[in-house]
């Protein structure tokens, strides 16, 4: 080989030397590049799943927790109905106090003397006298009724027991106290209707003080609501 072409080889192949190394280099410049991305979206691909299923999952237990509360709350809604159809069932019976508007009635004994023939027992106050009123009163529209403090329910009996009255098996004596709430004036006029109680009893001397108030207290129904042979019939067994 001629000595002076020699630079001219070793020049050369140290130019494609180098245009080979330039080549690889960024050759693997760009595939380092290319796996980086590859890699990160790949992560970036899962984490998106992931999120996915935990939205997912917590989209069901919010669907739950709302399925949940709608049943709490008509829950609570037929709890709360139930407790006021008790509350005006309780009413009705005369198991609750109850107050309002209405009017105050004092009857006593006549004060009159009987005379020769006449019975001292039409003086008096009678035991009919007390239904008389407390009836007049209901059909008037009294909402509740108490005599002496004793509450006038269904099954309450006004009766003779003897020098006093009974009423719900409770023994009372004059004077009769009988508190109605209701319309003051209604029941007021219902009392006072010409020819009524109030004016019999007024013929016998019974002592009658009617009062209006605005308002006055009835007390609840204290005594016994055991049924021994009634029984609440049932759908299907209803008997002729």
């Amino acid at each position: 080989m001629d000595s002076k072409k020699w630079p001219v080889y070793v020049a050369a192949v140290s130019v494609l030397l180098g245009v080979l190394l330039v080549a690889q280099f960024r050759t693997q410049e760009y595939i380092g590049t290319s796996v980086v991305p590859t890699r990160r979206l790949e992560d970036l691909t899962d984490m998106l799943r992931k999120a996915e299923a935990q939205r997912e999952a917590l989209e069901k237990e919010v669907g739950v927790l709302r399925r949940q509360l709608v049943k709490a709350w008509e829950g609570e809604h037929a709890v709360e109905t139930v407790r006021q159809e008790l509350a005006r069932v309780q009413a009705v019976a005369g198991l609750v106090p109850m107050t309002g508007p209405g009017v105050v009635l004092v009857l006593n004994d006549s004060r009159k003397q009987a005379q020769p023939g006449e019975s001292a027992d039409l003086f008096l106050v009678h035991d009919e006298d007390i239904l008389k009123v407390v009836n007049e009163l209901f059909a008037a529209g009294a909402e509740a009724v108490s005599v002496n403090g004793q509450r006038m329910i269904a099954t309450s009996e006004i009766r003779c027991a003897g020098p006093t009255i009974s009423v719900n098996n409770t023994r009372i004596g004059a004077p009769y106290q009988i508190v109605a709430i209701g319309d003051p004036q209604t029941l007021d006029s219902a009392l006072h209707m010409r020819d009524g109680i109030i004016d019999t009893l007024k013929a016998w001397g019974i002592q009658v003080r009617i009062t209006q108030v605005p308002s006055v207290t009835v007390p609840a129904y204290k005594g016994s609501l055991y049924f021994k042979y009634a029984k609440p019939v049932t759908s299907g067994s209803e008997t002729q």
